[in-house]
């Protein structure tokens, strides 16, 4: 019943995710000088000054190295954007929740629907990077398809827990941004986390070394599509897999528990 209710839900909300999106997309711009070319700007500019960094300051040997940063900061921003933008997400949308009724894990899909249309520009700049360095593209990089999927159903998972627990804990964003930056620098954004993946491989007793890089989905979600996109290799099947499913029950246990208490938001907001 309740899967049910969820994918009518979907369905009969869905144009309300799409108008929301692009009213929030268009808010963003309004008044800037530049417009929408900071969706372009904004991305080059951080993978300009992480590229300098790490090849100039600390003598980075990576291959590829602007498309390398620019690939682990798009789907990093994608995740941790939505992800904190979730925990005040219900408070934010008050004129919405105190007058009509919307299911509220449909806000994070807005969310995702902005800052995936974010993503998707931010690759366009990768694909050009990658043309102006000569990067072989193998027939791997269909696999960028299953990947971001992955990438999208655990993004939504943590997303609409942390939008519950949002609600009525008020310190929670302050947690969630110590979260993010940690997380941030163990992700592999600017390094390679195989190379010191095989590292600690080498000081830990498999399968934990093993295991201690890749329990992290961002970690794994940005290696694969680097993987794909700039070795023509195969990701790491048998962990996305894992994460898609852990994925799938994150949404699950955060649209019951959204179903369960949505109707005492109003009290709390």
């Amino acid at each position: 019943m309740g899967k049910m209710r969820f994918f009518k839900d979907v369905k009969k909300f869905f144009n309300y995710v799409i108008f929301a999106s692009k009213a929030e997309l268009k808010s963003e711009v309004a008044d800037s000088f530049l417009s929408w070319l900071w969706w372009f700007l904004d991305p080059l500019l951080y993978m300009l000054v992480y590229s300098f960094i790490a090849v100039v300051v600390f003598k980075s040997g990576v291959q590829y190295f602007p498309v390398f940063v620019f690939i682990g900061l798009n789907t990093w921003t994608f995740f941790s954007k939505t992800v904190k933008s979730s925990v005040k997400l219900v408070a934010g949308k008050k004129m919405i929740v105190t007058k009509v009724y919307v299911p509220k894990f449909m806000f994070v899909f807005e969310k995702i629907g902005v800052y995936g249309f974010k993503m998707v520009i931010s690759n366009l700049l990768v694909v050009i990077t990658m043309i102006g360095y000569k990067v072989p593209i193998t027939w791997r990089v269909v696999w960028i398809i299953p990947i971001t999927l992955v990438l999208f159903v655990v993004t939504f998972g943590f997303s609409t827990i942390i939008m519950h627990f949002g609600v009525f804990v008020e310190d929670l964003l302050n947690v969630i941004t110590v979260v993010l930056q940690l997380g941030f620098y163990l992700s592999g954004i600017f390094y390679s986390i195989e190379s010191i993946g095989k590292n600690i491989v080498g000081r830990v007793p498999d399968p934990f070394g093993t295991m201690l890089v890749k329990l992290n989905p961002m970690a794994l979600v940005i290696t694969d599509l680097r993987r794909v996109m700039l070795y023509g290799e195969n990701p790491h099947w048998v962990m996305l897999i894992a994460w898609f499913v852990a994925g799938i029950l994150m949404s699950w246990v955060g649209i019951k528990i959204i179903y369960r208490f949505e109707n005492s938001y109003v009290k709390v907001i």
